[in-house]
């Protein structure tokens, strides 16, 4: 029993000097439950000063706790003799030396504090300008920093398909195992002095969100839920030499030989063009029916609705007859309203930017047909398209995994395997730090519809 001073006796255990340490333990734990009740309370006081002393003593107490950790560490490093101690990195000894000058040190403080011996410091001080892989001291390097390899690829593909912005450039990588960001391909590209042009049809094309088309989405009726559940059926002119001529009437019929008409459906569900028709003048709504009907024998299956605008083709009672005699429910878009039939008229817009502004329009039908054939092949096979995620529509379709999401090549040496990559996230293929070559071919020959893939280099 202690001795007393007049106040109550305090009886310790048994043996209790055997408990010592584990006492400590938990003093040490209650004091700092009671210091977080006590800094909690401060914290939310209203008065400023109660808050401003309550960070100021949470600050000095894990500067405390710091510094004892880092004696402890230090303790246990200086057991070991200075030439066996692990070696820096060259880029930590790079930031030992900013630390040194930050801090002001001299050689023997600087080589006391991080336990080295002042010569290795000097060393390191005397070699800080070598050069290449293998100098002594070197900067940090950032880990996701692309090799010059990828910028040649990237800056090679947009010299091939000019046409091509950011965002099709990313995607279209993505497809061959690159994944990039749309970001991090206009960086590249601004790096060599030619940002690519927001305005051009393939960066516009990435705008899928346009208020118009936000607008049309929201009042859309119909919506497709699966493959061939809704397709849509449009007409356009194809001007062969334009429309405008310098006398009256300043315009010239929209026949053959001056232009031709193509009429297009496409599965709204998957964007995919299930079947198109060159006509040399405007088709009459019994050649429309006639090429709705060839579509639906190709395809092997109709459609449940079939939105077209209201043109003398479709909207009449000799159509209206015929689709409900093949249980197909017509909707029709708003008179003069844009983007009442927005897929089609996307595609459309596509087909001329894209697919026939690069060469002449053939005033040969079979030549113009064909050109139309490829772009529609291409389109449905190789194209990406940022409503479904970067995959074809052909993926789509017919419910295939899309290229855009099999495990992609990862050319960065030092990223870490299960670290995120650009959308849309995938494993990683072999090891990191592939060495990558583009190869492109061009669909049926034509330099503006590109199909690209990324070959590994041994």
């Amino acid at each position: 029993m202690p001795e007393n001073h007049g106040g109550p006796d305090l009886f310790l255990p048994k043996h209790w000097h055997r408990h010592v340490r584990s006492a400590v333990l938990h003093t040490m734990a209650l004091a700092r439950l009671a210091l977080a009740e006590v800094r909690g309370w401060a914290v939310n006081s209203p008065i400023a000063r109660l808050r401003l002393a309550a960070q100021l003593d949470h600050a000095r107490q894990e500067i405390a706790l710091l510094r004892e950790e880092l004696r402890i560490k230090d303790t246990r490093m200086a057991q070991i003799a200075a030439h066996r101690r692990p070696h820096y990195p060259p880029t930590e000894r790079m930031a030992i030396l900013e630390l040194k000058a930050a801090r002001g040190w001299n050689q023997v403080q600087a080589a006391k504090a991080m336990m080295v011996t002042p010569a290795t410091v000097a060393a390191w001080t005397r070699r800080i300008e070598e050069q290449g892989p293998t100098a002594l001291v070197q900067l940090p390097e950032p880990v996701n920093r692309f090799a010059d390899a990828v910028r040649h690829i990237v800056r090679r593909l947009k010299a091939l398909c000019p046409s091509m912005g950011k965002a099709r450039i990313a995607q279209m990588l993505a497809r061959a195992g690159l994944h990039l960001a749309a970001t991090t391909v206009g960086r590249v590209l601004k790096e060599r002095g030619r940002a690519p042009d927001a305005h051009t049809p393939a960066a516009a094309e990435a705008d899928v969100a346009s208020p118009e088309k936000a607008d049309a989405a929201k009042k859309r009726v119909v919506t497709a839920k699966y493959p061939n559940h809704v397709w849509h059926v449009d007409l356009t002119a194809v001007p062969i030499v334009g429309f405008w001529v310098p006398w009256l009437p300043f315009a010239l019929l929209q026949v053959w030989p001056f232009c031709w008409w193509v009429a297009v459906v496409e599965d709204h569900f998957s964007r995919r063009v299930m079947g198109f028709r060159v006509f040399r003048k405007q088709p009459t709504g019994g050649e429309m029916r006639a090429f709705l009907a060839c579509t639906i024998r190709t395809a092997g299956v109709k459609p449940k609705y079939a939105i077209s605008d209201k043109g003398p083709q479709f909207w009449s009672d000799g159509y209206t007859r015929w689709c409900k005699r093949r249980g197909i429910r017509p909707r029709f878009g708003a008179v003069g309203k844009h983007g009442s039939i927005a897929v089609v008229e996307r595609f459309i817009r596509s087909l001329k930017q894209e697919g026939l502004r690069h060469g002449f329009v053939s005033s040969c039908q079979r030549a113009f047909c064909q050109e139309v054939s490829a772009y529609s092949v291409w389109h449905n096979e190789h194209r990406p398209h940022t409503a479904l995620g970067g995959a074809t529509p052909n993926e789509i379709y017919s419910n295939l995994r899309p290229a855009i999401r099999a495990p992609r090549f990862e050319p960065r040496t030092r990223w870490p395997r299960g670290s995120p990559c650009a959308e849309p996230q995938t494993l990683v293929k072999g090891k990191p730090g592939v060495r990558l070559e583009l190869a492109v071919t061009f669909q049926s020959g034509r330099k503006h519809l590109p199909i690209v893939t990324l070959c590994r280099l041994a």
